[in-house]
């Protein structure tokens, strides 16, 4: 027999306390996923062994492409993994390693990665950061989509490309791409571009940079993985002239992997980007809001603007604005969009801070 929510022990009266109830639940178990995806990743990149390396340059291209989500992540890596290699299935031996390359699969995917290299079809959204004091867009970050070849996630193509040695090479047609396309953003605008220390480190970035008509010192490369022990050191000598003329770095996902604040310390970055999952829930959570606390000094005693990533209620939204935290994105400011239009909208005053108004209970200009 059902029983109406009303009726179960424990809940309190009525539907609406109950829905409560019940999405406070729901909340709390994906929390825990996501703490166990967390816990699975960390496990997996900590691992020295040498044949682990190829496995986690592909867990990192899915990190970067779900900033804040790895659940997300690590389902859609499992997934890349099972098209992209053939299972053991020594049922004696279940510990040795699951992934065997496949030829034939590598030399379709070489294929299919080529064409998109070849055919330049990589398409741009851009997503809008807000200055959470007056809602003002001060930024974007490029996000790549690809809608050819039998589509696919980002996260799948960009693991693929680094499965067949071509991860670099996307890497820069994605930049070259979203720098093609944010000559139609509004020019007050920087653009953040997403990239792997290695990839910064590719001689052919300064290049594409310069040659773009995107101005150096509107754009931010927003570094989307941890470094190694000697990227550090080599991105700031590499980086140093572009730099110098007005080049910006971010330091993307702090929060979300141990060495993320001894790297900011080392590269000095213009920007700290915290991680969706340290946002999800800070207005509730004191841990989350203590963090917070924490790295917005942090961010003030750098000289660099802390950034709060996913914010996705008007809830997370007033909490991180009376952290003191200077800029936010996320679906509740903004989805990614490859519309003209709504990029020409980033030059009008933002009347949707005014909600941001009611929660702090104050007046935004």
């Amino acid at each position: 027999m059902s029983m109406e929510p009303s009726s179960i022990p424990g809940y309190p009266d009525g539907a609406d306390s109950a829905e409560k109830v019940l999405g406070s639940e729901r909340d709390d178990e994906m929390a825990g996923i996501r703490r166990q995806a967390a816990w699975i990743v960390d496990k997996v990149l900590a691992d020295p062994a040498p044949e682990q390396t190829r496995v986690q340059g592909l867990l990192r291209a899915h990190l970067a492409a779900h900033p804040g989500r790895p659940e997300i992540a690590l389902a859609e890596h499992l997934m890349a993994l099972e098209s992209l290699t053939r299972l053991s299935t020594d049922a004696e031996n279940p510990s040795s390693s699951p992934v065997i390359p496949s030829p034939e699969s590598q030399e379709s995917m070489s294929l299919r990665i080529e064409r998109i290299l070849n055919g330049r079809t990589l398409v741009t959204a851009f997503q809008p950061i807000r200055e959470l004091s007056t809602g003002k867009v001060v930024g974007v970050e490029a996000f790549t989509r690809f809608g050819v070849d039998g589509g696919g996630t980002p996260g799948q193509w960009f693991a693929a490309a680094a499965e067949v040695q071509l991860g670099r090479e996307l890497e820069l047609a994605a930049v070259e791409a979203a720098l093609k396309s944010a000559v139609h953003l509004p020019a007050h605008v920087y653009v953040a571009l997403k990239l792997s220390p290695a990839t910064c480190l590719d001689p052919l970035l300064p290049g594409l940079l310069e040659e773009s008509m995107v101005a150096v010192d509107r754009m931010v490369l927003e570094l989307t993985e941890a470094m190694t022990v000697d990227e550090p050191a080599a991105l700031v000598a590499a980086l140093a002239p572009l730099r110098r003329r007005g080049l910006r770095l971010a330091v993307d996902h702090v929060g979300s992997y141990v060495d993320s604040i001894r790297q900011i310390r080392q590269i000095r970055p213009d920007f700290i980007k915290l991680d969706r999952y340290l946002i999800a829930g800070i207005e509730t959570d004191t841990l989350r809001h203590a963090f917070g606390e924490v790295m917005t000094e942090f961010a003030d005693q750098l000289g660099a603007v802390l950034i709060a990533e996913g914010i996705e209620t008007g809830e997370e939204l007033a909490a991180v604005t009376s952290l003191g935290i200077s800029a936010g994105q996320g679906y509740y400011l903004g989805r990614p969009t490859v519309q003209l239009r709504d990029w020409n909208r980033w030059n009008e005053p933002a009347r949707e801070f005014r909600v941001l108004a009611v929660l702090l209970d104050r007046v935004v200009p």
